[in-house]
């Protein structure tokens, strides 16, 4: 089967598609016939070998590499042991095996779950990974409630074009910082302020009840924003700086009312049953950026690097 690989970490254009064996639906199991995935921003890191060792823990350390979390298809075959499941099913979810960029891909059967109607293949991989982690940490890190103030950084990528849209159907105040160039997208999306993060420094901004980060630097500063009894949730990190950005989550709860909460998106059925569920009722819905062929893997991980990126970069298969 095709598949988007690559030989060593480096840039980009390490990637190619080559040919892999096709896999089998194992115990608790589905093979999914893939239709599209995205691309995240842990995959660049991966890839380029910045995090060689959660790289080497989900893939091994051999090459070639497979990658791909987001997945959207339809179910191929099922495992023994799979129920609530059927053979042509649209199915979307999370691989945490890095293998939804292929033909094909084997997960695990708790992680996939029926697509919501209405979304196309292309749609629904954009949103799987990135929506429930929006719905993670609004609800359940952050507890947003109606009329609280909240500040979305990286309004206008993955994550955060997608918690702009929850936390304005929650009722909250939506403040985006975002690049001036995508004021129209996240305005659109339901932010009721935003302002260029280019033109701003975390100290000129006012106070808020809840942070939700997805850029991962000046966790310090941004903290310093919350409210007495604020929330912030970091869904990155400054890589270059990691064991000092983790003893600051750490030491957030312990000392102080202001918590910076952190943790790692990792999706079963029942968050992305939720997810649908909001997106049946016009709570959420995905943001495409564009769509490009497994034959251009190489060109859509170049496009995420580039930056400025609004919603999601797709590979359609």
């Amino acid at each position: 089967m095709r598949a988007a690989l690559y030989d060593r970490y480096g840039p980009p254009e390490v990637l190619y598609e080559g040919n892999v064996a096709r896999p089998a639906a194992g115990p608790g199991q589905v093979l999914v016939r893939v239709r599209a995935t995205s691309v995240n921003g842990g995959e660049l890191y991966g890839r380029a070998g910045r995090v060689k060792a959660v790289t080497g823990l989900l893939v091994g350390r051999g090459f070639p590499k497979q990658l791909g979390l987001d997945l959207a298809g339809r179910i191929e075959a099922l495992g023994s042991g799979v129920t609530g499941l059927s053979v042509g099913q649209p199915v979307w979810g999370v691989s945490r095996a890095m293998n939804a960029a292929a033909e094909y891909a084997a997960i695990a059967a708790d992680r996939v779950a029926p697509i919501p109607d209405g979304l196309t293949f292309e749609q629904a991989a954009a949103l799987a990974g990135v929506g429930t982690t929006a719905v993670t940490a609004l609800v359940d890190k952050a507890g947003l409630r109606q009329g609280e103030r909240l500040l979305v950084r990286g309004a206008a990528g993955g994550v955060g074009s997608i918690a702009v849209q929850l936390g304005r159907s929650l009722g909250a105040h939506v403040t985006a910082l975002a690049g001036a160039r995508t004021f129209d997208l996240v305005r659109d999306l339901g932010a009721h302020e935003c302002i260029d993060y280019r033109a701003v420094t975390p100290g000129d901004l006012g106070r808020f009840d809840v942070v939700v980060d997805t850029v991962g630097t000046q966790l310090r500063a941004y903290r310093s924003r919350l409210t007495g009894g604020g929330r912030m949730v970091a869904i990155s990190f400054d890589l270059d700086r990691v064991v000092a950005s983790l003893g600051y989550v750490a030491a957030s709860a312990v000392h102080g009312s202001r918590r910076v909460r952190f943790f790692s998106g990792n999706p079963r059925r029942a968050d992305l049953d939720r997810l649908a569920a909001l997106v049946a009722r016009g709570a959420v819905r995905p943001v495409v950026d564009r769509v490009f062929p497994l034959a251009d893997i190489a060109g859509a991980h170049q496009a995420l690097e580039d930056g400025g990126v609004r919603g999601k970069i797709v590979v359609s298969i």
